[in-house]
């Protein structure tokens, strides 16, 4: 990073403090009641997962609130393929044990090699939460939207916003952006870490034993995580 890009990401960080932000998880309890308010069924809604950890917290607020779930796990950022084997082996798991394979799980095709030469080629020069991996969010979230358009969902949205690592800021920035191009489905705001999301999760995870992966994704993160392994 040359020096106007470093001041550009600490004025970032810092913006993070702020606390003139917008409240998604409040906005998203006021959607849900909107669209109780104008129709009499289920909204059917696509959640984009990339972890068990992040997802088992959402699914259950979104089951909670009436919404049909469907999941897409579309994640070839993640690196090795064990490791995305793995952590979709574990969301599969606890779809089945928790509720009984009722929720669909879209899996979409693994390729992390042509993933890294576009999306993350820059991402062993920028630190973790920058331009990015806002890239990253952005493309897996493009796609799954694209699906979820052409397929009639009422809503799209990602897990993504669980992360105390995310800014759930700029994911609900990006996906308010990319739902601009569609007509058929709307971006669902949420800021799922929001009301004790985090504690949830937890005791779920011990509930079902659930894989807690340490690092985001993509082979800079692991080896961020890990220097001992470069």
């Amino acid at each position: 990073m040359n020096e106007k890009e470093k001041e550009e990401y600490v004025a970032y960080i810092l913006s993070r403090k702020s606390s003139f932000k917008k409240n998604y998880y409040k906005e998203s309890l006021v959607e849900i009641n909107d669209f109780k308010n104008k129709h009499d069924r289920a909204p059917k809604i696509l959640l984009h997962a990339c972890c068990v950890v992040c997802a088992c917290w959402p699914i259950e607020f979104l089951k909670q609130n009436g919404f049909d779930v469907a999941i897409m796990y579309n994640n070839s950022n993640i690196w090795p393929k064990q490791e995305h084997d793995h952590r979709l082996a574990e969301l599969q798991r606890y779809i089945k044990e928790r509720w009984h394979d009722t929720i669909p799980v879209i899996v979409e095709p693994y390729d992390y090699e042509t993933y890294a030469a576009t999306i993350l080629k820059n991402r062993p020069n920028d630190p973790e939460g920058w331009k990015s991996c806002f890239g990253c969010y952005a493309a897996r979230m493009q796609h799954a939207f694209q699906y979820a358009d052409e397929n009639s969902y009422d809503y799209f949205t990602t897990v993504m916003t669980f992360s105390r690592q995310k800014d759930s800021q700029k994911i609900n920035a990006i996906g308010l952006h990319i739902g601009k191009q569609f007509h058929n489905t709307k971006y669902f705001v949420s800021d799922f870490k929001k009301a004790d999301g985090a504690k949830k999760s937890e005791e779920i995870c011990n509930t079902f034993c659930l894989y807690r992966q340490d690092y985001c994704g993509c082979e800079t993160s692991y080896h961020e995580r890990h220097p001992q392994d470069v």
